[in-house]
């Protein structure tokens, strides 16, 4: 039977905001981090069993930590990296989920702590982080992870220092950035970043500056990007 519309489905075992949630490998869907109030980070982890719709935890991150990333990799690990430590600290660090073993394992961390920022597989199976912000300044600091080294190469810096803003890889390999925040103000400024050469360009503004924002790839190419904050909450949606 198709179910239309909306539904409720099992709930998690702990409530959080500013987590991550991937769809790994095997169907299932992972949670990790976040945070459960003001101050209080979370290090535990979840999956969700779309067959029975029910959660069940799995081993902790070492660390507590919020508004990081989590990207499947092309061999079905998942990479996560950053993130904010109770409010104080800015991680750095980077640690591997392994679905079949369900661990975690710690790896060679970035060269810059950052929360906020943006991780997207290449389509070379590398991982390009950008931007964030690290405590006192966003960044335009730019980094690879390669996983069959394990190790973290920095690469063409950005532009404009960003946080909040998307990463979308485009259909031709490259990496289109939009929007995001610099210091107090939502910036439209978007950048190309070409993994040929390790360079990026500036292209259109977005018309609406934005930050917190969405960014779709669709099946045409196209770029769809949706929503966000400036000096108010948007409605507006473009298409790139």
């Amino acid at each position: 039977m198709v179910h239309l519309g909306w539904r409720n489905t099992g709930s998690m075992n702990t409530a959080r905001q500013w987590h991550t949630a991937s769809v790994l490998p095997n169907g299932k869907v992972l949670v990790t981090g976040g945070e459960y109030t003001v101050d209080f980070d979370l290090s535990t982890t979840e999956l969700y069993d779309p067959s029975t719709e029910t959660w069940t935890t799995t081993s902790s991150m070492n660390y507590v930590r919020g508004s990081h990333t989590a990207s499947i990799l092309t061999n079905g690990k998942v990479l996560a990296t950053g993130g904010l430590l109770s409010d104080y600290f800015y991680f750095y660090g980077a640690i591997l989920y392994d679905p079949p073993v369900g661990n975690w394992t710690m790896i060679n961390g970035m060269h810059y702590a950052r929360k906020r920022h943006t991780a997207s597989v290449l389509t070379n199976g590398k991982v390009l982080v950008t931007g964030g912000y690290n405590g006192s300044t966003p960044l335009n600091s730019v980094e690879l992870y390669d996983p069959l080294t394990g190790t973290w190469t920095t690469t063409g810096n950005m532009n404009c220092a960003r946080f909040s803003h998307t990463a979308s890889v485009l259909t031709n390999g490259q990496v289109l950035i939009t929007g995001g925040y610099n210091a107090d103000s939502a910036i439209n400024s978007t950048e190309l970043y070409d993994p040929s050469t390790g360079t990026w360009k500036t292209t259109s503004s977005v018309n609406n500056a934005r930050g917190s924002h969405s960014a779709s790839v669709l099946q045409n190419g196209n770029v769809f990007v949706s929503g966000g904050l400036d000096n108010f909450t948007l409605n507006t949606s473009k298409l790139y």
